[in-house]
């Protein structure tokens, strides 16, 4: 029997995770959006009629598969470990904040990876905030400006995501009346039910496995040079570009670009938005979701938090289009840094105190 060392896994991971986003498109998903965590929460928020917009709902079958694969294999290695209580309103505003950032950049940190491999030259702006935000949060975690410790709980605390995992499946074969679903837009471009949710299981169970995070694969390349994780991350963009490249969605350049926009301080202040709350929470919007299937509640929190950002994004209008960021957005954006600098500050005084 063949036994994988973790950076293997890390980088397989990746490599599913990067080929398959591609392969995602190329069966329906929309272009350069192959896997986008905030995309898919604010589809889901759609769907569950928390927000208006109904070519933006649908249940995206990946996003169920990436909760109920780390489920699977968290019960299967005996990984799932119920633990909570940290910071619980904290956690759920930075989760929030997540989004937001996202929705001004239009793409979380994956589909940040998946636009670099495309040829979106727009998202280096935004790759450039990101590695600001994750530099700057790890500077002051490494000062002590950590949340709250974590306990265990009850082991039936752990299993309330994963359920909601497997009602959302329900939904997704039996479509009752008060699921909305769009049939046009976005929630129109959507893959095959059974092959999104066959790529979201495998990628779920290899993201539990790995431990893989955007933002925690360069938190500790940053800090430590460790580079477990951040061969994963790098696996991501190389295998995305090269299916981008043999399928002929590589499109080189700033211009028709599919869902960016050209404010690019903008599209760097939201993604330091993204890499300091990231930090702050421990993982980025996906590691979020692959969290809480392993029986992470305050990811589980956290993932509260995402979906009401994912809903408010759209209604309250906090988002980027095409055109640009919109008023709503850059204001949200701005008291989303102020937030985050504010826990990470009160956390290093309440340390320097003790």
């Amino acid at each position: 029997m063949i036994r994988l060392k973790l950076p293997d896994i890390s980088i397989i991971t990746g490599v599913v995770l990067g080929a398959g986003a591609v392969l995602l498109t190329l069966v329906g998903n929309p272009v350069n959006s192959g896997i986008c965590i905030s995309c898919f929460l604010e589809n889901l928020a759609g769907a569950l009629q928390l927000q208006d917009s109904l070519r933006m709902s649908y249940i995206r079958p990946e996003l169920v598969g990436f909760l109920l694969g780390a489920f699977f294999m968290a019960k299967q290695s005996r990984r799932f470990r119920v633990t909570g209580g940290s910071s619980p309103l904290i956690r759920f505003l930075l989760g929030f904040f997540m989004i937001v950032g996202c929705g001004v950049f239009i793409g979380c940190p994956i589909k940040m990876i998946l636009r670099l491999g495309a040829g979106d030259l727009t998202a280096v702006a935004a790759l450039l905030g990101l590695l600001f935000g994750i530099w700057l949060g790890g500077k002051y975690i490494r000062a002590g400006s950590v949340l709250d410790r974590a306990q265990n709980l009850p082991t039936i605390n752990g299993y309330i995501l994963p359920g909601i995992g497997f009602l959302l499946l329900i939904f997704l074969f039996l479509k009752p009346a008060f699921i909305r679903q769009g049939f046009s837009g976005p929630a129109a471009q959507h893959a095959p039910l059974w092959i999104s949710l066959a790529v979201g299981l495998l990628i779920g169970g290899l993201a539990q496995r790995s431990g893989l995070c955007i933002t925690g694969g360069i938190r500790n390349f940053f800090l430590f040079r460790e580079k477990t994780l951040f061969s994963g991350v790098i696996a991501i963009f190389v295998s995305a570009l090269m299916v981008s490249l043999v399928s002929g969605q590589f499109n080189l350049g700033m211009e028709a670009q599919p869902g960016a926009h050209h404010s690019h301080l903008w599209s760097f202040l939201a993604m330091v938005l993204v890499g300091l709350a990231a930090v702050i929470v421990d993982g980025c919007p996906f590691r979020q979701v692959i969290k809480a299937g392993e029986g992470d509640v305050d990811a589980g929190l956290t993932c509260f938090g995402m979906v009401t950002g994912a809903a408010l994004v759209i209604t309250w209008q906090l988002r980027s289009t095409s055109a640009g960021p919109v008023f709503n957005g850059k204001i949200a954006t701005l008291l989303g840094l102020i937030f985050c600098l504010t826990i990470i500050l009160s956390y290093r005084k309440a340390r320097l105190k003790r």
